[in-house]
């Protein structure tokens, strides 16, 4: 079907497009921002994990952006959330490819120029002054602008929707180099663009796939198998592991060619999302890919059998979303004094953290203080410790409002190099979750940070 959009475009020229069900779905340049609706009302929850969020650099502070946030679709990062999503990417292919030596990563072609199928399913990238030409011959009739929009489309390049196309595509040069042996699958991470919301208006998705090919027999204890080794996968990093579970897909919503479909669910203030799904899509889509050659599909059974495709299909800008979301802690309590005393903290796990430590300095010696400081960050950038240069800023904080920021930020733990530091090698850590403060050697603090991280990826 069309896009929304394009329907507004056509909807005056071509009336008989809005009822056609075999018109190719296609993106126009420049009409995406156009395409937002107003968010629903947010809750105090909502208002101010997004402005958290903005604050500290996660996602970008334009109003599309926060609205985009608030209604759970994909949305621009700032340079943190940039950081996370590459945390979360990284942590996604280690959990797919080192359990087992039977997954290889492939990259395929993001677009391609199909002039010879139908264009059913497809999203097209189409000229708007192509078809302000076709829409200015006042003289053609209706049946013959719906053919010359058809043929634009058809000659317009498609981009992916997702990566299964590309994994079926390359199934027999790897079963090749697994010696037509199964199972085996091939994993792929990247962008896709996907319709939203209903309004027909595509999105940038920053996609994973694994493609997993195993023989007809054994497919059903496979999907068994991922949907528990997925669910457990996003558990394991997250604040409150029981906002994530998994719901089977009812049938009137499966995809054509499923027998089958598993939802990995985020549980959002806003309600219920998926962050992966799991299918069961038989071999129809891999005989359709090669042709039904059937005989260049068989591996090594003595049946003569075509493999089975189990797909998952993971959404990581709404998985980066989701573990903000899970991570959000607002806590409120009254001190000594009954004054009202609040602290908002990112508690994102030690692997996921953009920022694992932020240095800064005390009263001292500046020159020298900074110079440790230097000596410091080199070190922590060696050992892959990533660090906030805290010792840089140029405008004068007190140490309470430098850790507020550094909580919001998810920072682990912050380290203030001082006077003792010059004096005796001992600086003080402050630790995100507890609070606490503690004194330790200079020369211990490396050790016990990759220590730390480490025994959290467990």
């Amino acid at each position: 079907m069309l896009t929304h959009c394009v329907r507004n475009v056509l909807s005056s020229r071509l009336p008989l497009l809005k009822t056609s069900q075999s018109s190719v779905a296609l993106t126009l340049q420049h009409t995406r921002t156009h395409c937002s609706t107003s968010p629903t009302e947010d809750s105090d929850e909502v208002r101010t994990l997004v402005q958290l969020c903005v604050d500290r650099h996660y996602i970008s502070p334009r109003q599309t952006d926060m609205e985009l946030f608030r209604r759970g679709l994909s949305c621009s990062c700032g340079p943190l959330g940039m950081e996370l999503r590459r945390n979360l990417l990284e942590l996604w292919w280690h959990s797919v490819t080192r359990p087992t030596a039977q997954v290889f990563g492939i990259n395929t072609m993001c677009s391609s120029k199909d002039t010879t199928t139908d264009g059913r399913g497809h999203l097209r990238i189409v000229e708007p002054e192509d078809l302000k030409q076709i829409l200015e011959q006042q003289h053609l009739s209706k049946e013959e602008l719906i053919q010359r929009v058809k043929t634009v489309l058809q000659r317009s390049p498609s981009v992916r929707t997702s990566f299964l196309q590309g994994a079926l595509e390359q199934f027999v040069p790897s079963l090749e180099l697994v010696n037509k042996r199964l199972p085996f699958g091939l994993a792929e991470t990247g962008l896709c663009f996907q319709l939203t919301d209903g309004s027909g208006c595509p999105s940038e998705v920053t996609q994973t796939s694994l493609v997993w090919f195993c023989s007809p027999r054994t497919s059903s204890q496979w999907l068994d198998h991922w949907t528990q080794q997925r669910l457990k996968w996003w558990r394991k990093f997250a604040l409150a592991p029981s906002g994530f579970s998994s719901s089977d897909v009812p049938e009137e919503e499966l995809e054509e060619v499923a027998s089958h479909g598993v939802r990995i669910m985020y549980s959002f203030p806003w309600g219920q999302e998926p962050v992966e799904t799991l299918w069961s899509r038989g071999d129809a889509e891999l005989l359709r890919t090669h042709e039904g050659v059937r005989s260049k599909l068989h591996f090594q059974d003595g049946r003569k059998s075509v493999p089975h495709v189990i797909s998952v299909t993971g959404n990581m800008d709404r998985g980066v979303m989701a573990f903000l979301s899970n991570s959000f802690q607002h806590i409120k309590k009254e001190g000594s004094k009954q004054k009202l005393q609040q602290r908002k903290v990112l508690k994102l796990h030690p692997v996921l953290a953009p920022v694992k430590v932020a240095l800064d300095m005390g009263k001292g010696a500046t020159m020298e203080l900074r110079q440790v400081c230097e000596g410091l960050l080199q070190e922590f950038m060696e050992a892959k410790i990533s660090a906030w240069p805290g010792y840089l800023r140029t405008l004068p904080k007190s140490m309470e409002q430098l850790n507020a920021k550094y909580d919001e930020m998810g920072v682990l733990f912050s380290v203030v190099i001082s006077e003792n530091t010059l004096e005796s090698g001992l600086l003080q850590v402050r630790s995100r979750d507890t609070s606490i403060k503690e004194t330790m050697h200079i020369s211990e603090i490396k050790n016990f940070l990759s220590r730390y991280i480490s025994a959290a990826d467990v």
